[in-house]
């Protein structure tokens, strides 16, 4: 984009328009997807958070981003938690919840770490749009949010590009999983903090 068309009024003024427009159909969608998410799975999937050992999170790409900062939250609250992947992340085991995210509830690397797990006698946990997915089928609680998947190109659920509307919801979610078990934890936030990141 050239420097004129940057500083030129109409331009500015269309851009503003389009930035309003989107805003709106970006927040009409996930409010109606977010919405009908059904709290009873929800519910049976915070019960596994509760009951496991240790919580181990996985997803690919963009899915794969929030289940970390899920993560983190979930660590605020005092939870052990491994992102499969990392370096330091142990071996799975009994007692240990594996919470996984795919919109298909096919991506090839998270269906195999559920497999792993449950045959490692851990329990899955799953947030996907299909619930005929082998994800799944490997998960104890699955939790699914209505949205189009990703190669949904012209799907009437949603105008937004590839998934985003699957991942805007997820975050929603587990925003929502997170400030629940907080309210039951009832800690202060300054008990939370003390277990933020301080080596940034």
């Amino acid at each position: 984009m050239s420097a004129i068309a940057e500083t030129d009024p109409a331009a500015l003024a269309g851009s503003s328009r389009a930035f309003d427009r989107n805003r709106i159909l970006v927040l009409d969608e996930i409010s109606e997807v977010f919405q009908r998410v059904d709290p009873a799975e929800v519910s049976a999937l915070v019960t596994e958070l509760r009951l496991a050992s240790r919580i181990f999170v996985t997803g690919a790409g963009r899915s794969g981003l929030v289940l970390k900062m899920a993560a983190m939250r979930l660590m605020h609250l005092g939870l052990t938690v491994h992102v499969v992947g990392e370096i330091t992340a142990p071996a799975i085991r009994a007692g240990d919840l594996l919470l996984t995210a795919s919109g298909s509830g096919t991506t090839a690397g998270v269906v195999k770490a559920a497999e792993t797990a449950v045959a490692q006698g851990a329990r899955v946990a799953a947030y996907t749009t299909n619930a005929g997915s082998p994800l799944a089928a490997a998960a104890a609680a699955v939790v699914l949010i209505p949205a189009a998947r990703k190669t949904d190109h012209r799907s009437s659920l949603s105008r937004q590009y590839s998934g985003s509307l699957f991942e805007q919801v997820l975050f929603a979610t587990t925003e929502a999983v997170f400030q629940s078990l907080w309210d039951e934890d009832a800690a202060a936030p300054e008990d939370l903090w003390q277990r933020h990141a301080n080596l940034e």
